[in-house]
């Protein structure tokens, strides 16, 4: 019973979680002291669940939780009649007409961990923690990171905000400025581990990636004018369309080769190349979500595997890499580059990466090197990086996947 709670609570949260933290930054003005309120909600359901029964709506259930364990903490540090003077006071000071371009909680959220108090890798981790719902472990694995180091960032972010009395909203448009690269770089992430998870027995979390869309359209719509908005939604929504081929009905992975391209959803493709066509309109080059999305539309307009423009899809690559250098860029640059041109080039560049050691201690390398030792025949080779590989896969699924391909040679 106790395990079933737990999955149960961890599918909740997963969904609900960043509702839940955003009603009480609302409440409370403290995103910091929200979120702290809202694991102990959750620390509730753990310890009360197994006895009484998952209820019949769990989000209301932690919602309210959430918020009694508040006004209780207020009543131990005697905040309690002063936090209610504040809240008649705003209610009873703001016009009827109060400008606000969006009333959608977690989007405040965002631009409130997104604040220009706190460095950009402590935007990132807050907002994956608070908004994405990630665990300190997964965003450590995310960035190859210790665990304290990332659970010190957020602690800290959390300080932070709340000794430079941040407000929870949405800011007026003079101020998104500052805010918007991080603002579009941890939906982006959002968004990467809702695609592909770094650790756990799912390999992807579609809830996420969806919330993570859900937030882009509604900021792109606030920032027509902004190109990598749109991009990003575009990136998205290409991505996003092939949720429906990419397990089978256990979950087990179904890579890019092997999925049945009928289930890609076509309307979303369209309202991807609808988002990048609006980013190009805007003159101003294509940045990095650009040329991410590009990419993608290249997969998602092509028949087949054999049938997609590779060579396009090199040259996106090699801009993108002049524009943003990363070696986890040079390793998709290789995969396009064997689809191109073969393996025995890809694997110079892959070599030199390796040589490089960006990517050490990540199963990327091993798994992109395997494949190409396989198909090049060099099968010992190969089965010795993708055992690696498999050996340094956090998510259980995508180890299965390197396991299987490992045990085929």
């Amino acid at each position: 019973m106790t395990e079933f709670v737990r999955r149960r609570l961890e599918a909740v949260w997963r969904i609900e979680g960043p509702r839940i933290v955003a009603a009480l930054g609302r409440m409370t003005g403290d995103v910091g002291f929200a979120e702290d309120m809202a694991q102990e909600a959750v620390a509730d359901a753990l310890a009360q669940w197994p006895a009484t029964g998952v209820p019949r709506n769990p989000g209301a259930w932690l919602t309210a939780t959430a918020k009694r364990r508040t006004i209780d903490a207020w009543r131990r540090s005697t905040r309690l009649e002063e936090r209610c003077r504040d809240l008649a006071r705003t209610l009873r000071d703001e016009p009827e007409a109060h400008w606000n371009p969006v009333p959608d909680d977690v989007l405040a959220l965002v631009f409130t961990a997104c604040h220009p108090v706190l460095s950009r890798e402590a935007q990132v981790a807050l907002t994956l923690r608070v908004v994405g719902g990630l665990s300190s472990r997964e965003i450590a694995r995310l960035f190859v990171l210790p665990v304290a180091t990332v659970q010190q960032r957020i602690v800290r972010a959390k300080k932070l905000l709340s000794a430079a009395k941040v407000p929870f909203e949405v800011p007026g448009p003079q101020e998104w400025r500052p805010r918007l690269g991080g603002v579009i770089r941890v939906l982006y992430l959002m968004f990467t581990e809702g695609y592909a998870a770094t650790s756990g027995d799912r390999w992807i979390k579609p809830e996420l990636a969806q919330e993570a869309l859900r937030i882009a359209r509604i900021l792109a719509g606030l920032v027509p004018r902004e190109p990598e908005a749109h991009a990003l939604v575009a990136l998205m929504e290409f991505q996003a369309s092939r949720f429906g081929a990419r397990t089978e009905a256990d979950g087990t992975p179904v890579l890019l080769a092997d999925q049945d391209r009928t289930r890609w959803d076509r309307a979303q493709i369209t309202r991807g190349a609808a988002s990048l066509a609006r980013a190009d309109a805007l003159g101003r080059g294509r940045g990095h979500y650009a040329l991410e999305a590009a990419i993608a539309q290249c997969h998602a307009a092509a028949p087949s595997v054999p049938d997609t423009d590779w060579p396009q899809i090199v040259l996106l690559y090699e801009a993108l890499g002049q524009l943003q250098p990363s070696p986890v860029v040079d390793l998709n640059r290789a995969v396009a580059v064997s689809m191109a041109s073969g393996p025995s080039t890809a694997l110079t560049i892959v070599d030199r990466l390796a040589a490089a050691g960006g990517l050490r201690g990540t199963y990327l390398l091993p798994s992109v090197r395997g494949e190409l030792l396989a198909r090049l025949g060099r099968t010992d080779e190969a089965r010795a990086e993708l055992e690696t590989a498999a050996a340094l896969a956090a998510n259980d699924r995508e180890r299965k996947v390197l396991q299987d391909k490992a045990g085929a040679l």
